[in-house]
């Protein structure tokens, strides 16, 4: 370690490494209520998927009961989760969309 003198003390360097912010998965919940084409356009619409993609995701959540829509930061993943849910608000579904950290 490199050591510095100041005025009769002794500095020592100490190197802090940053650990990278711990990641959150949304996630969307299967109900009996929501249409499937509407789950597609939300998922393309807030995570950007292709249709092809989005179309995958839905059966997955249809199919399961809840399917991963992406891997974010606490702040995004939040901010998607309240995307999903405003939009399914203002077209009056019932989608429920949740996160959970990694």
């Amino acid at each position: 370690m490199a050591k510095h003198e100041q005025e009769g003390n002794v500095l020592e360097v100490q190197k802090t490494r940053l650990k990278p912010p711990p990641l959150y998965k949304v996630i969307l919940l299967n109900d009996d209520y929501t249409p499937m084409d509407f789950v597609v356009v939300v998922l393309q619409t807030v995570f950007a998927m292709s249709r092809e993609k989005a179309t995958q995701v839905m059966l997955q959540i249809h199919r399961e009961g809840m399917g991963v829509c992406g891997t974010y930061t606490r702040e995004v993943a939040a901010a998607k989760v309240d995307q999903v849910l405003g939009f399914a608000r203002k077209y009056q579904h019932p989608l429920q969309c949740t996160m959970e950290e990694i």
